[in-house]
């Protein structure tokens, strides 16, 4: 006990206060290894941002098991872990009765224990218990640690006096939601303003409007294609290679000028990966919203994976960062013309990019137009930059502000 205290009160700095008592784990808790007879209660997701919440309320693309019958049960005030998860922070405190995988620990407080399970919800959350358990995890890899029943019963943890706790466990009830409000505010700023830059996009270039009796299929101006991925378990595709190899995360940038990765050179004949010329565009094929339909310029010689087309334009007919903004204002055709040719998830393909009818206008105009939207666009990226600056900002301080309180370093009984 002398050593795992000591271990713990060195990450937290021996600012815990002197009154509260140390104590296990598995004197708060105990492993429950209840089962489900036949899988009919409610399914609860565990997670590390949201704790434990009901499956139904989450849009999970993963396919769910048929069969639940010997799902561990769960009741109200359980602290449910996910054990390959929990140095992630997947975990929390159950507000409901439940089942969760059979895979995941499930502790329920032991009659008459000093245990809050709102205070324990936030402190078992928090980054200094969470680095905690991350350290007595087991594994040859790291994001395959494993946090096994006997070494989390076996943790040290602090117990304050039970009203303390739940002064605390209502003091950070009221702050967070205050934080979650004004980041859910700023959440929806930013998406008014993405809606906002597309719609000057849109506007510049209406894709629709474009089609006059010269339009033609991008795919007769322009090349286009897609690459793939290397097998990584050969490394004579990847051990020192210089080719430069990008994948879909590109696309959140303004232009790409750099690779996180090379390929070799036995790569690029074996598995016939494209070389994609400076000047090509880049669209995102998949990525549920996050890439998906996002376009870039690529600023060096590089290959790319299956997930990214590449648009090499008639340099004589195309200006490519004009190229680029209409094909980040077609996303919608470019849906439509995917599903209809059978793509499935709603992800885009080059056969659609290939069949997008398209007017050319002169270069003059369309450079033109390029220099309007980047100036114009430029105005609201620096908006949503510093919104989302502001959110992680108050993410920051909602994580800062339940570490001291779960810790004792503010005194909440002043701060209401």
């Amino acid at each position: 006990m002398t050593q795992s205290r000591f271990d713990l009160e060195q990450a937290w700095a021996g600012k815990v206060p002197s009154h509260w008592r140390w104590s296990r784990n598995k004197e708060l808790l105990a492993e429950s290894l209840s089962v489900s007879l036949d899988g009919s209660e409610e399914l609860l997701s565990v997670s590390h941002l949201t704790g434990i919440t009901p499956k139904s309320e989450k849009n999970v693309t993963m396919t769910a098991a048929e069969n639940l019958d010997g799902y561990r049960l769960v009741n109200k005030g359980d602290l449910v872990i996910n054990t390959m998860w929990a140095w992630m922070g997947a975990l929390g405190v159950s507000k409901q009765t439940g089942i969760v995988s059979p895979a995941y620990g499930v502790y329920s407080p032991h009659p008459n224990a000093p245990f809050d399970s709102g205070f324990y919800d936030y402190l078992y959350r928090s980054n200094p218990y969470v680095m905690e358990m991350t350290r007595f995890s087991r594994g040859i890899w790291s994001s395959r640690l494993r946090l096994y029943p006997d070494v989390f019963l076996s943790m040290a943890v602090p117990v304050p006096p039970l009203e303390e706790q739940r002064v605390i466990a209502n003091f950070l009830d009221r702050e967070t939601a205050r934080i979650d409000t004004l980041i859910e505010e700023q959440q929806r700023l930013i998406e008014m303003l993405r809606e906002r830059r597309r719609s000057v996009i849109t506007t510049a270039i209406p894709p629709r409007a474009n089609l006059g009796s010269g339009a033609d299929k991008l795919g007769r101006t322009a090349r286009i294609g897609n690459g793939s991925t290397p097998r990584r378990e050969n490394r004579e595709y990847w051990d020192g290679g210089n080719i430069p190899w990008l994948n879909s995360s590109v696309v959140n940038q303004g232009r790409v000028g750099s690779a996180a990765e090379c390929v070799t050179a036995t790569a690029l004949v074996e598995c016939h990966l494209p070389i994609v010329p400076r000047g090509s565009i880049l669209v995102g094929l998949t990525g549920q919203g996050k890439t998906r339909g996002m376009a870039t310029i690529l600023d060096l010689e590089a290959t790319v994976n299956q997930h990214l087309a590449y648009i090499t334009p008639d340099q004589g007919r195309w200006d490519p960062d004009y190229l680029m903004w209409l094909l980040t204002g077609t996303y919608d055709d470019l849906r439509r013309i995917s599903e209809e040719n059978g793509s499935t998830k709603g992800g885009l393909t080059c056969e659609a990019l290939k069949q997008l009818r398209v007017t050319v206008p002169p270069i003059d105009e369309q450079r033109r137009l390029a220099s309007h939207l980047a100036e114009q666009t430029a105005k609201i990226d620096t908006l949503i930059a510093e919104t989302e600056r502001f959110i992680e900002l108050s993410t920051e301080r909602r994580s800062a502000l339940i570490t001291a309180a779960v810790t004792g370093q503010i005194d909440v009984q002043e701060a209401v």
